[in-house]
């Protein structure tokens, strides 16, 4: 069902089942796949593409234009997922010439009040979002991450899977796969065993990582610390993927029990 009152570009790609309400307004190049739900007052625009059954609630802003200042007009894209919610005041950017021109959202992701994802951003699957959360632009937050609220995230950050940050917290350093972050600029305090057993993640496995996770940040040498990880060690998917990410961009700082 499509409100009387919404204003859609006779370009505009509507699958079935959309529901479109009041006074939202839908540009030329969007295109929103089947169930989506737009409440009212939504503006979505741009290269925007939205996949199945997402809820996209009054006053989210999703595919305007980039804040940054070498944007140009450039045509570039945002793709968001299935299955995401949008609440309220929500702003989506697409992407950058420079960054790589696109802007990409997974599926089953919460995105709670006023959060925003900046241009050229990469956000994985069931992620959260908590209230007032900005993504800086080029951030990557891999799959299952979740992020407290009024934290904000700097730009080319990394956030990896199954990471907890929590609140009121300034995340300027990456954040390892399966780490808990918190404090007033973001302080490695740990492993998310939570959210590893919620993934029924064998408890050897876990006192491998954990036992990993000991060798590696023993001090603020990474470098000669991994290279102390035992054969066995890195052969635990978990303990690899840690180590990946650490090693996949050295020029990035990590965050740790150290960090300042």
């Amino acid at each position: 069902m499509i409100h009387k009152t919404a204003i859609i570009d006779s370009n505009a790609k509507i699958s079935k089942n959309v529901k479109i309400g009041p006074y939202s307004v839908i540009g030329p190049d969007v295109e929103i796949g089947e169930g989506t739900v737009v409440q009212s007052h939504v503006n979505i625009t741009g290269k925007t593409i939205i996949g199945i059954n997402n809820q996209i609630y009054p006053f989210a802003s999703i595919g305007n234009d980039p804040q940054d200042l070498k944007f140009k007009g450039e045509k570039t894209l945002l793709e968001i997922g299935d299955n995401n919610k949008i609440r309220e005041y929500v702003t989506i950017n697409p992407g950058t010439e420079g960054g790589g021109g696109k802007t990409q959202v997974g599926n089953n992701c919460l995105f709670m009040v006023s959060s925003h994802i900046a241009h050229d951003c990469i956000v994985g699957d069931n992620v959260i979002l908590a209230n007032n959360v900005p993504l800086g632009g080029h951030a990557h937050v891999d799959d299952n991450a979740i992020i407290g609220g009024n934290s904000a995230v700097q730009q080319f950050t990394r956030v990896g899977k199954f990471a907890m940050i929590g609140g009121m917290c300034g995340v300027v350093r990456d954040v390892i796969p399966y780490g808990i972050a918190h404090g007033n600029r973001s302080i490695l305090q740990g492993l998310n065993l939570i959210g590893l057993r919620r993934k029924n993640i064998p408890n050897k496995e876990i006192l491998s990582l954990s036992e990993a996770y000991k060798i590696i940040f023993k001090n603020e040498n990474l470098t000669e610390n991994l290279s102390h990880l035992s054969n066995d060690l890195r052969k635990n998917e978990l303990v690899s993927e840690v180590v990946n990410f650490i090693e996949k961009d050295k020029k990035r700082p990590i965050c740790t029990p150290f960090s300042k």
